[in-house]
């Protein structure tokens, strides 16, 4: 079985071909960027081939899309002999609410309900079902499946996820916590425990995936607890760009002194703030890093800002488990970034926590354990497949 991976954002499509028969294959992957600006770009990259990039006007999603499928099926560099090859679609989508607590095959109700979340979404839903129509367009007869960015994070107590606010604005707007990075979460907590020879439903875990967009989960026995995400991804952690945690008082003082609009707020808060917004030099770490070493106070500040909230977090979730078996580094920064981890781990031994600092620091982008033989929690860098995730539940729900 075929599966395309699609994955679109705003103005791009991330996309993966993949050969789901025996042990899944990529055949292909790439992206269109730029969807709607004057110049457009598409990378196509066949696996075993060089890569194929076209610097082009790409006007809306279906051209993307088209482009995706005319570049899997071209005579020199394509990877299948038709668009019939193609057995199903998997679609990320941001956003499925309190309606999906898992993936779901796409039908009218299911594009009816995403259409609806877009008003708590706008940046992401829309986008999500703007690729499943146009997949329905392209390859009609072609079933295709949504997996949801919230739906892991369904499990929540109550008690996790409402807000202090007037309880009517849950019942009436649906304001409450609802996580993201569920797909990476499950897959990386599972992954991990498979590798272990553990049940994950008999252990206490804490992931952690750092990428420019963060969350950490506490997972109890196989199901999350809580998550540092929230409503939207603006919650939670200090991020690349985006705020995090903050007193919601100092932004309206901001707003009110800076005498900011709503849009500005958003783009405040999402856009200029996180390690960007401190340290005034990037949202990428290895620059920030680079920073330091020359001497820059304010990226090493923002470094041990994001140390701190995950340290934070971490503990905050030990207690919300009572006690915690392993914790897991996933995402761009987790599984890449030796001095975040070792600086994380540090001064942890209250939890058991005890890193093997020659190993972390020669660990990148592959499964090892870095806690020391003797050390009471296993602490491990897990690589996340958020794509493969996507096509197991859709060669699952497309059968």
């Amino acid at each position: 079985m075929n599966v395309l991976v699609l994955n679109c954002g705003s103005s791009s499509i991330k996309y993966q071909l993949l050969n789901m028969d025996a042990e899944p294959i990529l055949l292909a992957k790439g992206i269109v960027e730029k969807i709607g600006l004057t110049y457009g770009s598409f990378t196509y990259k066949p696996e075993g081939k060089e890569k194929v990039v076209l610097e082009q006007p790409i006007a809306d999603h279906s051209v993307g899309m088209d482009l995706i499928l005319k570049a899997l099926v071209d005579p020199k560099n394509g990877v299948l002999k038709s668009l019939e090859e193609i057995n199903a679609v998997g679609h990320r989508v941001a956003h499925g609410g309190e309606y999906f607590s898992e993936s779901v095959r796409v039908d009218e109700e299911t594009k009816a309900k995403i259409k609806a979340l877009a008003e708590i979404a706008p940046l992401h839903n829309p986008a999500n079902l703007k690729g499943i129509e146009t997949m329905e367009q392209l390859l009609p007869s072609v079933p295709q499946v949504a997996v949801f960015d919230t739906s892991f994070h369904q499990t929540l107590p109550k008690k996790a996820f409402i807000y202090g606010i007037p309880y009517e604005f849950y019942e009436k707007y649906g304001v409450r916590r609802y996580g993201f990075h569920g797909t990476s979460h499950k897959f990386v907590a599972e992954k991990a425990c498979r590798l272990l020879g553990w049940n994950v439903a008999e252990k206490k875990i804490i992931t952690c995936h750092l990428g420019n967009g963060a969350s950490i989960t506490a997972i109890d026995r196989g199901q999350s607890v809580d998550t540092s995400m929230g409503f939207t991804p603006v919650a939670g952690l200090v991020m690349g760009t985006r705020a995090g945690d903050l007193d919601l008082g100092a932004l309206l003082y901001i707003c009110e002194k800076e005498g900011l609009d709503l849009n500005q707020a958003n783009t405040l808060v999402n856009k200029k703030s996180g390690v960007q917004g401190i340290s005034g030099v990037s949202s990428d770490f290895r620059e920030l890093t680079t920073a330091s070493e020359a001497g820059n106070e304010r990226a090493q500040l923002a470094l041990d800002v994001f140390v701190y909230n995950v340290k934070k977090y971490i503990g905050a979730y030990a207690a919300v488990l009572n006690g915690v078996d392993l914790v897991i580094f996933t995402g761009g920064i987790g599984e890449n970034d030796q001095p975040v981890r070792q600086a994380v781990c540090r001064d942890m031994d209250y939890l058991g926590i005890r890193i093997d600092e020659e190993l972390n620091m020669a660990t990148k982008s592959k499964d090892v354990i870095l806690s020391t033989d003797d050390a009471a929690t296993k602490v491990m860098v897990i690589t996340t497949d958020e794509e493969l995730v996507i096509a197991m539940d859709t060669m699952r729900l497309s059968r």
